[in-house]
């Protein structure tokens, strides 16, 4: 089986920061997209959707971007319409999105990404703020919220 993942990532964001670490923690070094510094083209969002199985919709942001401002809560849009916002403003591109063999999901919570990763945990892990996600025989210490 290939480990090839591949993780769109916002380092300022700790949910990011956390889902790559638990990549690392399995033994595996992703391809890491810095989709802010490089946006997935129009196609290959369409295709991320498309593989998590949901809509444009299930992968906008509303904090900390233009979401209200450019009046994306109405109903109206259509996947096109908003994937020509993502395009236009990468910020409105919720992260971390993760692909690996097993599936392509929107890791938040970061522990999300335990549910698709090929190779088990390697270690104890502990998110940024401390919770416990992984315990030291390498098992999730609690089931996803």
């Amino acid at each position: 089986m290939s480990t090839a993942i591949t993780i769109y990532h916002n380092p300022a964001c700790g949910t990011s920061r956390n889902t790559l670490a638990l990549i690392r923690n399995s033994g595996v070094e992703p391809e890491v997209i810095e989709y802010l510094k490089t946006p997935p083209s129009r196609e290959t969002l369409q295709q991320l959707v498309a593989d998590m199985g949901g809509s444009v919709r299930d992968v906008l942001r509303e904090k900390g971007t233009p979401y209200a401002e450019l009046g994306l809560g109405e109903a109206h849009w259509s996947d096109a319409q908003l994937l020509d916002f993502i395009g236009q403003h990468p910020i409105l591109l919720n992260r971390p999105i993760v692909v690996t063999p097993l599936g392509t999901r929107l890791c938040r919570p970061s522990e999300r990404v335990l549910d698709i990763l090929p190779q088990p945990q390697q270690a104890a892990f502990s998110k940024e703020d401390g919770e416990r996600v992984v315990d030291e025989h390498g098992a999730r210490v609690h089931a996803p919220r």
